[in-house]
């Protein structure tokens, strides 16, 4: 299978993400406190749709051995990390606001992140780390990260999140059908960055990964 013609218009919505975050630092660059060893956007707890995993996992073996040695033995301790969150977020079954409180404050540090506080896949990193640091839209709602300068009673330019979700589940299904998938409905599975580079990408495309 081809995965180069899906993986050219995912990196269109990377490029789209790329756009809108230096357009936003340009008018706003006071606001914008992103830099060098800045991790607080590696510390989220996201899942990546199929496209976005398969892309990641296939670039994660172009990476240096050491540092993929590395980034696997980091998928413990954040796999740990989830499996105490999970368990916290049992508590809350039936309060669904504050389950979303506890997942925004929960700090697991991404298995891409090394010891010196940098991805070891900066430039084929997530979409959702590309904007970490402008303001956002998530289901309708507006985000931004807490070191920003943006303040809440604030007007300012807004990269929807929700469009490019939708643009990466309908790749995603488009993959899972090159790849002869008959359960295209796994499209709206988010899989996590621990997962993802652990699990080869045959297996991400064919098994179900919620077992």
């Amino acid at each position: 299978m081809k995965l180069s013609p899906i993986f050219k218009n995912y990196e269109i919505l990377v490029d789209k993400a790329e756009s809108a975050f230096h357009k936003v630092r340009a008018g706003y660059g006071e606001y914008v406190r992103c830099e060098l060893h800045c991790s607080d956007c590696c510390h989220a707890v996201f899942g990546l749709f199929l496209v976005e995993a398969a892309y990641i996992r296939e670039h994660f073996e172009t990476i240096d051995e050491a540092q993929k040695r590395q980034a696997l033995l980091r998928c413990d301790r954040a796999d740990e990390a989830f499996e105490k969150l999970q368990a916290k977020l049992k508590t809350f079954e039936h309060d669904p606001h504050m389950q979303a409180y506890t997942l925004a404050r929960e700090r697991i540090p991404c298995p891409l992140l090394d010891e010196q506080n940098e991805c070891v896949l900066y430039h084929r990193r997530p979409i959702t780390c590309r904007v970490y640091g402008i303001p956002t839209k998530i289901q309708g709602k507006a985000r931004v990260c807490g070191k920003t300068g943006f303040e809440d009673k604030g007007t300012y330019p807004v990269f929807d999140l929700d469009n490019i979700y939708r643009d990466l589940y309908l790749l995603s299904r488009e993959l899972l059908t090159e790849a002869g998938s008959d359960d295209p409905d796994r499209a709206s599975l988010l899989i996590s960055v621990s997962k993802t580079i652990q699990t080869p990408l045959d297996k991400l495309l064919h098994e179900d990964l919620k077992k």
